[in-house]
């Protein structure tokens, strides 16, 4: 890849678009596999730059303007006390909510311009998300009112308030702890009923706060962060809520180390560290069983996933948790900001940076900048109360694992699991263009096209988004998706074939991966605009896969815009990790458990392994 232009495309753009689909998956997966997305790299700057200087720089010089003992000259300062992981906090929700952090330009869809959410949350007509319209009164309908945008502006308001008001000392701290300040408890109340609120009336902006990341931070501040500043508090208290603060942590560390048990996530290393900007090629193949004959996972992939992953994710944030000694805290935290510091080298799609950033620094500052011989779970003065604190925690995690039909993957802490709600799309002729119809929608061919450094031609930017294709298709699901279209739809060469994540962020300004953003509900919306025809949009969709490591079959959803969902049924994941992303070998076996009246898909016989299903969509 150059510096300001992208890789050169592994054949010429418009010879590629006419291939069949199987072959332009493969030339585009193992192009990932060397190559990655091939963006410039002056893009990585971009990222680096928003990621340490917006994120990180700014976020220290905020803290240190509106406290007394943070001072943005002395990095001794930041490392010792508890408000920086308070205000750190709150400006990366900032961040997130306006799209500055994660979710942000090319690598999460936004082209030209690289800035979704807020464009879109300020203005009415565009399409919402209400999680449960049909049940809470107030909440239903798919239309951003003015009554919206108010409360989004609220929400934002009810952010910078806890991160410009001044911090308070604190009074009684343990002995050896040097002067401490909190944000006033007080403060977290606007932002703990007006983000509820907002993700009632639209769920994207209550996800694409990372709301689980960071609500329960403020909802422990506001509580224990109370009962420290009362008049009646002491030492304890304060130990209390530090400890409180390494629960919060380490439950998003070992929920993610859980969340890849199964067969998916050794399929998320490989095209990950392929789109590193700083990786040799050679390294890269590395990850591979014998690129570019043969893309599955290899043993330095199995190796990375199960042991430098999902290991440390739950080993170390358990030792972190249950240690009282510094040595142990120091090097464990040490561990944690080197396994950060990897994915962020990654540059992953959907670009979660700063995230990284904060939860590599944070450890440093919950482990490091605070006796661990003091500050430790076994000297929790109130243990009665970590029972609602876990219970709280790791509702989401719990409950998503189970049905995650229910629970996005966010707060089911599923983060790069390789276990997602995914869909692909299948538009006629046509029908992409339609999509500019919709509010503030400009479809991502013609961003590609109007982008400022690099413009692209029509068919080099078509080229590149179905990159998006290669990149699902290199996960489980991806392969079991394509299978679905492959089953439906005779006429699928003709087709405009669209990742669903990058889809939805045109549409709704943002998604991090989450299938539940555009599933029959987002295209019930899209038809309720564009009135299409039967078979005009059909969507593969799938949901994650419930409890991976007993690894029951996963279910699977045929979407059309016009009829509602056609099929359900479901695939072995064992079936899907064993195929190329391509699938030579025809689709994977799909068990149909249901359809719907009038509905009739053939009997098949496709690369030589029996298909039973019930009905054909041309």
């Amino acid at each position: 890849m150059g510096f300001i232009s992208p890789s050169p495309q592994p054949v010429p753009p418009a010879e590629f678009l006419t291939l069949p689909l199987r072959e332009r998956i493969r030339i585009l997966s193992t192009n990932w596999a060397d190559d990655g997305f091939g963006t410039p790299k002056a893009l990585s700057l971009v990222y680096v730059i928003k990621m340490l200087g917006l994120y990180f720089a700014v976020g220290l010089a905020i803290t240190a303007w509106t406290t007394q003992y943070v001072h943005f000259t002395d990095p001794g300062s930041w490392f010792d006390n508890i408000v920086v992981y308070q205000k750190l906090a709150i400006w990366l929700m900032v961040l997130e909510v306006l799209g500055l952090a994660g979710a942000f330009g090319p690598l999460c869809g936004h082209f030209a311009p690289m800035l979704g959410n807020v464009r879109y949350w300020i203005r009415p007509d565009t399409i919402r998300m209400a999680p449960w319209g049909r049940h809470v009164p107030g909440t239903g309908g798919d239309t951003r009112t003015v009554f919206d945008v108010v409360l989004f502006l609220a929400v934002l308001a009810s952010l910078v308030y806890p991160l410009v008001i001044s911090a308070e000392p604190v009074q009684f701290l343990p002995a050896g702890t040097g002067p401490q300040e909190l944000v006033p408890p007080t403060a977290f109340i606007p932002i703990l009923i007006t983000m509820p609120l907002m993700g009632l009336r639209d769920k994207v902006i209550f996800l694409a706060g990372r709301s689980e990341q960071y609500l329960p931070i403020m909802l422990f501040s506001a509580v224990f962060g109370g009962i420290v500043m009362s008049s009646g508090a002491d030492a304890a208290d304060f130990v209390n809520l530090v400890v409180v603060f390494k629960i919060i942590i380490c439950v998003v560390w070992i929920g993610a180390g859980v969340s890849k048990f199964g067969e998916h996530f050794i399929n998320v290393v490989p095209p990950m560290v392929s789109n590193s900007p700083g990786q040799f090629r050679a390294v890269k193949r590395l990850f591979y069983r014998n690129t570019p004959d043969d893309i599955r996972p290899g043993k330095v992939a199995w190796f990375m996933a199960h042991i430098a992953g999902t290991t440390v994710e739950l080993a170390i944030p358990l030792i972190l948790l249950l240690t009282t000694n510094n040595t142990i805290a120091l090097l464990g935290a040490i561990l944690i900001l080197a396994f950060h510091i990897y994915i962020t080298s990654t540059f992953p799609l959907a670009v979660p940076l700063e995230w990284n950033v904060y939860f590599g620094y944070i450890a440093i500052v919950l482990w490091v900048g605070f006796d661990t011989s003091v500050y430790n779970i076994w000297n929790f003065s109130q243990p009665w109360l970590l029972i609602p604190v876990f219970a709280l925690l790791c509702f989401g995690p719990v409950l998503g694992n189970l049905r995650p039909d229910l629970v996005s993957f966010l707060p089911s802490m599923r983060q790069y699991a390789g276990n997602w709600a995914s869909a692909v799309w299948a538009m006629k002729p046509g029908v992409e263009e339609r999509l500019n119809e919709l509010p503030l929608v400009e479809n991502q061919i013609d961003q590609l096209q109007r982008m400022m450094l690099t413009p692209y031609e029509r068919d080099d930017a078509d080229m590149t988004l179905q990159k998006t294709l290669a990149w699902r298709s290199m996960h489980s699901q991806g392969r079991g998706l394509f299978s679905v279209l492959h089953e439906h739809l005779d006429d699928i060469e003709s087709r405009t074939v669209r990742e669903g994540e990058f889809v939805c962020n045109t549409i709704l300004g943002w998604n991090f991966g989450d299938g539940h953003m555009h599933d029959e509900r987002l295209i019930a919306a899209v038809q309720k605009r564009l009135g299409l025809a039967p078979g005009d949009l059909v969507v593969a969709y799938c949901e994650s896969q419930a409890t991976p490591w007993s690894n029951p079959p996963q279910q699977y959803r045929v979407i059309d815009a016009a009829l509602g969902v056609v099929e359900r049924g479901s695939w072995n994941v064992s079936d899907c990790v064993k195929e190329q992303p391509w699938l030579p070998n025809g689709p994977v076996p799909l068990a149909v458990s249901w359809t719907a009246d009038g509905f009739r898909r053939r009997e098949t016989l496709t690369g030589g392994r029996h298909h039973t299903g019930e009905g054909s969509m041309a």
